[in-house]
C-alpha cells in the first residue's frame, strides 16, 4: 500500500487494495536449480548478514551493538539534523515556511528569460521543502512510540499544511507559471521532464478554483473543508446497524465450535454473533443453513440511514466543490492527471473487462450451482445462487480441492523472513543490478530498536538509496504493511549547496542541503542527487530471543504474507530506481492509476519456480521448497477469481456513478429510496444508484433493504480513482507475459528483460506519460496516445492471474 504523500502543492492519496497474485500455468512447470555461486567473497559476507540480521536475534543485536557503541556518533531520526528532540519539528517546520516564501517570491518576481526558465525548478523546489517536512511528519505521527515525537510531527504537518493551501489558492503562481509555458523563447529552453512538472502543476492548480472570483474560492475551501469533516463522519460510521444478530444451534450448524466460544455470546439455544469482522465472515463461509446466511449476510451489509446521509451529503458536496473549480463532476476533475483522464475512459475500461470476465463469472457460478443443487437433494427448481451462497460455496470448493496431506501453513518453514529479503535482493541483483547491505544505525536515526537499515547499492552508481525496515510487531503499531517515501530524489544544484553553506558554516555543506540525510555525488559529472529514503513497514512476529542462534525459530512467514513483502517491494524499487531530477515526477509520484502496476507485477515473480529457486530453503534442513506446494496454493487462490473480478468491477462501477454529475443532477423520492433500501429521502439516492449498477454489471443480484454503500471507506480515499487496482493489474499482467516471458526461459530472472523494464518504466518515474511508457515496454505504439480505445484494450486483456 502507498502512504498518503504531498506530491505537488497539494498532499494526494495512493491506496489501492492488493489481492493475492494466482498463476495457472504454474502446475506445469517444475522448480529449477539455481546456477553456481558466483559471488565475490564480500558479497556472499553481505547476503549472509542480510538473512541473519532478520532472523537472528543474537547476530542481529551484535551487529547493532558493535557499530552503535565505537563508531557512530548521535543523529536525528533518518540522520535528519533537525530531528535530535521533538521540538526540532517545529524547527524544521518554520525554517520550510521561510524557505518557501523565498522561493515563492522568487517565481511571483520572475521576469527575465532567465528567471522564467527556471520556473519550474523553482518550483519543484518549493514542494520539495513542503514534502521533506509532510511526508516525514506524516510517518512519524503515525508510526513512532513516542507520544511527544508524534505530538510534534502532527503540529509540524498542520502548519505547513495550512501553508500549503494558502499557495493552492495564490493565482501569482499559477499565472507566473503559464505565462513561461505559453512563451516558446523560455519554454523551448526548458527539458522535457521541466515540461512534464510544468503541465503536472497547473493541472493541480486547476484543481483548486484558483481562477474563480474571491467569493468562490472562499466557498471552495470551505467546501473542500466541510468534505474532510463528512469523509471521517463516513469512516467513523463504517459499521452494521445492528451489531450481533441471534442464531440458534441448528442454522450455526458448520460453524467450528472453537470459533463461537471464543468470540460469540452463547445461550441454551444458540449464539449471538457479530456482524462484523473475522467470526461474520468464518459463519457465512461454513453455515449449511441458506435461510441463517441470508439473514447475516443482510445484517453484514445494512448500515444506519444516518451512514447512509452522510455518505450522500459527502458526495454532493464533493461534486459541488468539482463545479466551482470548473468541473462537470468530482470524477472528471480527479481524473485529468491520470491514464484515464475520463470517465468515459474508465468506463470503457470497466465495459470491455467485464465482458471478458463474463465467461469465468459463468463457469464458477455454475460450479457452485452444482453444489448447491446436490445440497437441495434433488430440488433444482428455481435454484440460483444467491449473494449469502458465493463465500460459503467457494469455501466448500476450495476444500473440496485442498490437499490433505499437508497443514496449511506447511510453506511457512521455506520463508523465513530473513530468506526472503535475501531472495529479493538476489532478484534486484538479477533483473536490475542493485543488491541491499545490511548498514548500522547510527543512535537516535532509527525510532525503534528493532528497525534495521539497507543501503541499496547499484553495481554501477554505488548507493543510490537508503531503505529501513520495521517489519516486526509491537504493542500499538499499526499492523497494515505500507511503504513510506520520507523523502523523494532530486538533483541538488551547486546554489543550494552554496546556500545551505552559508547558513551551517560549521557543518557538510553536502549533507546539509538535504537536512543531513542521505546523498550521492558524482564528481565526474559534479552533479549531487538527494537519495530516495524509503520506510517500508509491516507487523510480523519477531524471531525467538534465545540465546542460541543456532536453535532459536526465525520469523517464519505464511505465504500471503511473502506477497505482500513482495509487493510492498515492488513499491520500494519503484522510489528506489526512479531517480529523476525533480522530486515531483520521482519514484511513484506517477499518476495514481499507474503507480500499482509495479507492486501488482512483484507478486507474478513471487509465483516464478526460477525466482523461488534463489532463496525458498527450509530454515532448519536448507531444503529447496517443493514447486507443487506452491502451484497448489495459487489454484486454490485463483478460485472464484472471476466473482472477484467482478465484485471489483462493480466497486469500480459505483465509485465512477457517485462521483458523477448524478449527485446534484438526480432526484428521488423518499418512496422511491424507502423501495430501494436506505429510506433516506434526500433527492439523491445512492440505493437506487447502487442497484443500477448491479444491474448492469452483476451476475449475482444484490438483495432490496440492504446497504452495502456504507461500508464503501474507499470511496473517500480514491474518488473516482478505484478503477486504478484492477486497471494495474489488467497492465501488469500484460507485462509479465509480454516482456518477463511469465518465466519462461529464465525470463523472471534475466537482466536483459529487467533492463528493459527499468528503462521503459521504473526509472522515469511520472516523469513521462504512462501511456507512452506501457507503448515503450510492450512495443505496442496503438497504446502511445492513451485514451478510451486504449482503455478498452487494456480491459480486453483481462486479469489473468
Amino acid at each position: 500500500m502507498l502512504q498518503p504523500s504531498c506530491r505537488l502543492l497539494r498532499a494526494t492519496t495512493c491506496r489501492i487494495p492488493r489481492r493475492p497474485a494466482s498463476f495457472p500455468y504454474f502446475a506445469r512447470r517444475l522448480l529449477v536449480v539455481p546456477a553456481a555461486d558466483a559471488r565475490t567473497p564480500l558479497q556472499k559476507s553481505n547476503d549472509d548478514a542480510l538473512r541473519n540480521i532478520f532472523d537472528s536475534q543474537p547476530f542481529w543485536r551484535n551487529f547493532r551493538d558493535a557499530h552503535r557503541s565505537t563508531t557512530l556518533s548521535p543523529q536525528g531520526l533518518f540522520q535528519n539534523h533537525y530531528l535530535t528532540k521533538p521540538d526540532g519539528f517545529i524547527d524544521f517546520a518554520r525554517t520550510t515556511a521561510e524557505k518557501c516564501q523565498r522561493l515563492v517570491a522568487r517565481v511571483v518576481g520572475a521576469s527575465s528569460v532567465e528567471e522564467q526558465r527556471l520556473i519550474p525548478k523553482v518550483l519543484d523546489r518549493l514542494s520539495d521543502s513542503l514534502c521533506r517536512v509532510l511526508d516525514i511528519a506524516d510517518f512519524v505521527r503515525a508510526t513512532h512510540p513516542d507520544a511527544a515525537f508524534r505530538d510534534a510531527a502532527t503540529d509540524a504537518y498542520n502548519m505547513l499544511y495550512e501553508f500549503m493551501n494558502v499557495l493552492n489558492t495564490t493565482p501569482d503562481l499559477k499565472i507566473r507559471l503559464e505565462t513561461a509555458l505559453n512563451d516558446p523563447t523560455v519554454s523551448a529552453r526548458w527539458t522535457d521532464e521541466e515540461k512534464m512538472v510544468a503541465q503536472m502543476l497547473l493541472k493541480d492548480f486547476a484543481k483548486s478554483a484558483i481562477e474563480a472570483s474571491d467569493e468562490k474560492r472562499h466557498a471552495f475551501v470551505e467546501l473542500s473543508n466541510r468534505v474532510r469533516q463528512l469523509g471521517t463522519e463516513f469512516m467513523q460510521g463504517i459499521r452494521p446497524e445492528s451489531s450481533t444478530i441471534s442464531l440458534s444451534n441448528r442454522q450455526l450448524k458448520g460453524v467450528d465450535p472453537c470459533v463461537l466460544q471464543s468470540t460469540s455470546k452463547r445461550h441454551f439455544t444458540g449464539s449471538s454473533i457479530p456482524t462484523y469482522g473475522a467470526v461474520a465472515f468464518i459463519a457465512l463461509q461454513s453455515m449449511e443453513d441458506e435461510s441463517a446466511r441470508r439473514d447475516l449476510y443482510i445484517a453484514m451489509n445494512t448500515s444506519s440511514k444516518a451512514q447512509v446521509q452522510t455518505l450522500q451529503d459527502f458526495l454532493k458536496t464533493r461534486a459541488r466543490v468539482a463545479n466551482l473549480a470548473g468541473f462537470a463532476s468530482f470524477a472528471e476533475m480527479n481524473l485529468t492527471d491520470k491514464l484515464a483522464k475520463t470517465p468515459v475512459a474508465v468506463n470503457s475500461f470497466l465495459d470491455a473487462l467485464s465482458r471478458d470476465n463474463k465467461s469465468h463469472v459463468q463457469q464458477e457460478v455454475d460450479e457452485m450451482l452444482n453444489l448447491k443443487k446436490l445440497d437441495t437433494g434433488g430440488e433444482v427448481s428455481g435454484v440460483q445462487i444467491e449473494p449469502w451462497d458465493t463465500d460459503y460455496y467457494k469455501a466448500r470448493l476450495a476444500e473440496k480441492h485442498r490437499s490433505r496431506s499437508r497443514r496449511p501453513d506447511f510453506m511457512s518453514a521455506y520463508f523465513s523472513l530473513g530468506t526472503v529479503m535475501q531472495g529479493l535482493s538476489r532478484l534486484f541483483t538479477h533483473l536490475y543490478g542493485v543488491h541491499f547491505v545490511p548498514t548500522a544505525i547510527a543512535p537516535g536515526e532509527a525510532w525503534d530498536p528493532d528497525v534495521r537499515r539497507l543501503d541499496v547499492i547499484d553495481e554501477t552508481e554505488g548507493r543510490i538509496a537508503v531503505l529501513y525496515c520495521d517489519l516486526f510487531a509491537r504493542p500499538e503499531k499499526n499492523p497494515n504493511p505500507t511503504h513510506f517515501t520520507l523523502r523523494c530524489s532530486r538533483r541538488i544544484d551547486p546554489s543550494e549547496i552554496e546556500e545551505a553553506s552559508s547558513l551551517h558554516p560549521n557543518l557538510d555543506p553536502l549533507q546539509t542541503a538535504n537536512d543531513g540525510m542521505a546523498v550521492s555525488h558524482n564528481p565526474a559529472t559534479n552533479t549531487t542527487y538527494q537519495l530516495p529514503t524509503i520506510a517500508l513497514i509491516c507487523d510480523f512476529e519477531p524471531p525467538s530471543s534465545s540465546s542460541s542462534s543456532t536453535s532459536a525459530a526465525p520469523t517464519l512467514l505464511p505465504f500471503r504474507d511473502v506477497q505482500t513483502l513482495f509487493h510492498e517491494m515492488g513499491h520500494a524499487i519503484h522510489s528506489i530506481l526512479g531517480r529523476t531530477a525533480h522530486q515531483v515526477v520521482s519514484g511513484t509520484r506517477c499518476a495514481t492509476d499507474f503507480s500499482e502496476m509495479p507492486s501488482i507485477l512483484m507478486e507474478f515473480f513471487l509465483g516464478d519456480p526460477g525466482v523461488l529457486a534463489l532463496f525458498a530453503r527450509h530454515w532448519r534442513t536448507g531444503a529447496a521448497l517443493p514447486f507443487d506446494m506452491v502451484a497448489e496454493r495459487l489454484a486454490l487462490d485463483r478460485r472464484a477469481q472471476g466473482l472477484e473480478t467482478e465484485r471489483q468491477i462493480l466497486l469500480a462501477a459505483l465509485d465512477q456513478a457517485y462521483h458523477s454529475a448524478l449527485p446534484l443532477t438526480t432526484t428521488t423520492s423518499e418512496e422511491e429510496e424507502e423501495e430501494a433500501g436506505s429510506g433516506s429521502g434526500s433527492g439523491f439516492g445512492s440505493t437506487r444508484v447502487l442497484h443500477e449498477v448491479h444491474a448492469r454489471y452483476g451476475s449475482v443480484g444484490e438483495p432490496r433493504g440492504t446497504s452495502p454503500q456504507g461500508f464503501f471507506g474507499h470511496l473517500v480515499e480514491y474518488g473516482g480513482t478505484y478503477y486504478s487496482y484492477l486497471f494495474d493489474r489488467a497492465i501488469a499482467g500484460k507485462v509479465w507475459e509480454e516482456v518477463f516471458d511469465a518465466g519462461r526461459g529464465a525470463g523472471a530472472v534475466s537482466r536483459e528483460k529487467g533492463e528493459r523494464f527499468r528503462g521503459e518504466v521504473l526509472k522515469w518515474g511520472g516523469s513521462r506519460d504512462g501511456w507512452t511508457c506501457l507503448a515503450s515496454v510492450l512495443r505496442d505504439e496503438t497504446l502511445k496516445d492513451g485514451g478510451p480505445e486504449a482503455m478498452a484494450a487494456v480491459g480486453r486483456w483481462g486479469v489473468r492471474d
